[in-house]
């Protein structure tokens, strides 16, 4: 079919590039044509394992385009997917004005009858918005129908997850829009739940919402660990053995970030507020993730005493391994804490350090080099569990002044780190002391 996805952000660009892939013609549109020329030339504006490569193959085999012409994109499209962002605004609830002026512009630019697609997170009740604001603007023999499409991609893993999903959630009030969503979906071979249209954006809402819960939960569960002297890996295994709780989203760490989880949680929250539901315990779960971020520095000031003047070295700033996403990145509030207490920090990142400049500016020295991170440092953070900090050489460590290492992602494996030479600390596990004769575990 003949598809535009409007928004080339993370979800739209590789909604609209795996679309390409199973056969659709696909335009891409956005309103930065710098952004518009870099990828007409197989460039991502975004870091995804494996995007590049799918970009320039649908490219060349004519089934990807883009351009930042609304009039081009929409007006002979059969289905148009909007995929722009809804960031938070100040009362916590989605702001939906990118959403609005998209809906008004393919009013504006529609020749022929067609079905609109939201993915978008955005609140339940917004899709029938968006019907009454292509309804007020189109030509009146022009018949548009809405259909909720939410997405379920993970950043780092989002193109396998567009071919390997285990559900695609279509939510409409037209039959016959929702079997032309499940149709062009078809080559995925993903199982297809039809709903109705505001369940479908509900689903999406409880779905991230329930993820962040268990997030929060281990990681409260982690904190009870370190008081009492267990294991929170063993717990969490055990726990994760009950295929009612399962083993997924239970790694203990210092919490959830990123473009979703923060967003809309806070969003459903203001959601239930709107229909006199406080919804204390989604309230709670924000609270413990706000609390688990200042949980690594706690350990370090405890440590130190005082970090005045130390050279704190951060491994990993990105909120999660395999993006370039800064945003919500619990290494944010990490760094911005250390700095208050006037520590030195030099971080080290393999992707987002671009992206981290941006936010941080020059308040951090930034390197290319694990080494140069750690060389001389008072004590090394491990912020983000990426692949090349998780396979260090331990023997690194011996460069700093001191052994200090403290874990916000549980990398390392604590009979392992037994008998290096390093004082470890990590989240819910005995941390690793160092004494004058060996290594000891307290």
């Amino acid at each position: 079919m003949k598809i535009s996805v409007v928004g080339t952000g993370y979800v739209g660009l590789v909604t609209g590039v795996t679309l390409s892939d199973i056969g659709h013609t696909v335009t891409c549109i956005d309103i930065d044509n710098e952004k518009i020329q870099k990828m007409k030339k197989g460039i991502s504006p975004i870091y995804e394992p494996g995007l590049d490569e799918l970009m320039s193959k649908n490219i060349k085999n004519k089934r990807l385009y883009f351009t930042n012409d609304s009039s081009e994109g929409f007006r002979e499209q059969e289905v148009i997917y909007i995929a722009v962002g809804t960031p938070e605004a100040d009362n916590g609830s989605a702001d939906l004005e990118f959403i609005e002026k998209v809906a008004i512009d393919i009013a504006k630019n529609l020749k022929k009858d067609a079905i609109v697609v939201t993915k978008s997170t955005v609140p339940v009740g917004t899709n029938e918005k968006i019907q009454e604001l292509i309804n007020l603007n189109k030509d009146s023999a022009i018949k548009v129908e809405v259909v909720s499409n939410p997405e379920f991609l993970k950043e780092g893993s989002a193109i396998n997850d567009s071919f390997n999903g285990e559900r695609i959630v279509v939510g409409s009030n037209s039959i016959r829009a929702a079997k032309v969503i499940e149709k062009i979906n078809e080559p995925f071979n993903i199982p297809v739940f039809k709903t109705d249209i505001r369940s479908a954006e509900m689903i999406k809402y409880a779905s991230n919402a329930f993820l962040a819960t268990k997030i929060s939960y281990i990681n409260e569960v982690a904190n009870i660990c370190s008081r009492v002297g267990a294991n929170v890996e063993d717990v969490s295994n055990g726990m994760g053995l009950d295929s009612r709780i399962g083993s997924e989203f239970l790694n203990a760490g210092i919490g959830y970030g990123g473009s979703c989880f923060p967003k809309d949680t806070k969003a459903l929250i203001h959601l239930a507020g709107l229909h006199n539901n406080n919804f204390d315990l989604l309230r709670e779960v924000v609270k413990v993730n706000n609390n688990q971020q200042s949980i690594i520095v706690d350990k370090l000031i405890d440590r130190l005493s005082s970090i005045n003047g130390k050279k704190i070295a951060v491994l990993g700033l990105s909120f999660k391994p395999n993006t370039d996403d800064m945003r919500d990145a619990p290494s944010l509030k990490v760094i911005e804490t250390l700095l208050k207490y006037n520590a030195n920090v030099i971080a080290y990142d393999p992707i987002a350090i671009n992206n981290a400049k941006k936010v941080l500016k020059h308040k951090v020295l930034f390197t290319e080099s694990i080494e140069e991170a750690i060389d001389k440092s008072d004590a090394t953070l491990i912020l983000t569990e990426w692949n090349e900090v998780k396979n260090i050489d331990l023997k690194l460590f011996s460069k700093m002044n001191y052994p200090l290492v403290i874990d916000g992602r549980n990398c390392f494996d604590l009979e392992k780190m037994r008998y290096e030479n390093i004082e470890y600390h990590s989240i819910g596990r005995p941390p690793i002391m160092q004494s004058s004769e060996c290594i000891v575990v307290q």
